[in-house]
């Protein structure tokens, strides 16, 4: 188990993982569509020249090469900038991958806001949405480098295909390495009775611990869930919180139609409807911004956590 606290990049989390799965695994090869050294894949190169291929600013093409691969008993990990993997790439990803049962780890980096000075063309809030669409894959959203590093591992043992929301720029160092984690299974932060917190992400989860901090502080006693497996959902955990805490607030980097919140609140309306409210981009596109200034552009702080956790309590 490697200890991830002294890297400073999320991108370096996960290129470490495929690294080390590629040492193990001889089958495992690495495409990305030449953005080698925005994810630093340059790395896998020089350590597997023969198991690397840059197909060049051609993401569907790229898409369907992994597939190609994966048809001859290969595991590929492939990576563009998140709207490039999900957007432009999708019907490859649906048909060659997905319809055709191969075995492909898509990585999408720089998610929503995090794509920051990229602007609104590559802030890709829907990639959830489409993503949840694939039957038979799982979509994912570690907050912090460990989780990164072991659930990408734990997305190649599935023998399934995943697809992986990843910022590239700074790390959290949340969970000291050790800790246990469980592709589709959420952690509990904070136990709490009065309402949920579930957020999705690095952004929001972050956000949501420091809320948790304030409303603490005020006398509330929320329950913080990080929910960094999107597909599937972790139902039963989801189902607890909802019965503990009767009000639930959904937090996520991306869109409402389709994303987190709507997939959390179809489960529920069918098996314990509870009270619930949303923290998403909404019906808003992307913009030019460094992340502290799209952070409040989007309402995705700390301080928006509280007001709306304070909304459903008073409801």
């Amino acid at each position: 188990m490697r200890d991830t606290s002294s890297l400073n990049n999320m991108r370096d989390a996960i290129m470490v993982a495929i690294e080390d799965l590629a040492a193990e695994h001889p089958e495992v090869v690495m495409l990305d569509a030449d953005l080698s050294s925005c994810i630093g894949s340059s790395s896998f190169q020089k350590l597997y020249p023969e198991r690397f291929f840059n197909c060049g600013i051609a993401e569907a093409n790229m898409v369907g090469v992994a597939a190609g691969l994966s048809s001859m008993g290969l595991v590929p990990f492939a990576h563009s900038f998140g709207c490039f993997s999900s957007r432009r790439a999708y019907d490859q990803w649906f048909l060659s991958v997905g319809y055709a049962q191969q075995r492909v780890h898509l990585i999408g980096t720089d998610p929503g806001i995090t794509a920051q000075l990229n602007g609104g063309t590559h802030m890709p809030f829907e990639d959830i949405a489409l993503m949840r669409e694939v039957p038979g894959i799982y979509v994912i959203e570690p907050s912090d480098a460990q989780s990164l590093y072991e659930l990408t591992r734990q997305a190649y043992a599935t023998g399934k295909s995943s697809y992986t929301r990843v910022p590239r720029k700074g790390a959290t160092h949340r969970y000291p390495v050790g800790t246990k984690f469980e592709l589709g299974k959420g952690i509990v932060l904070h136990e709490g009775s009065d309402l949920a917190i579930v957020a999705t992400g690095e952004v929001m989860v972050n956000a949501a611990t420091k809320a948790v901090e304030t409303l603490e502080a005020s006398g509330v006693h929320p329950m913080l869930i990080d929910l960094h497996t999107i597909k599937p959902l972790d139902t039963e955990l989801l189902e607890k919180a909802a019965k503990q805490c009767g009000r639930m607030l959904v937090c996520e980097n991306g869109r409402y139609a389709g994303g987190v919140g709507e997939g959390i609140a179809a489960h529920l309306a069918r098996t314990c409807p509870t009270k619930m409210d949303f923290l998403n981009v909404g019906e808003r596109y992307g913009e030019v911004g460094k992340l502290p200034y799209l952070a409040q552009a989007f309402g995705f702080t700390p301080e928006r956590i509280v007001e709306l956790a304070e909304g459903l309590l008073k409801n």
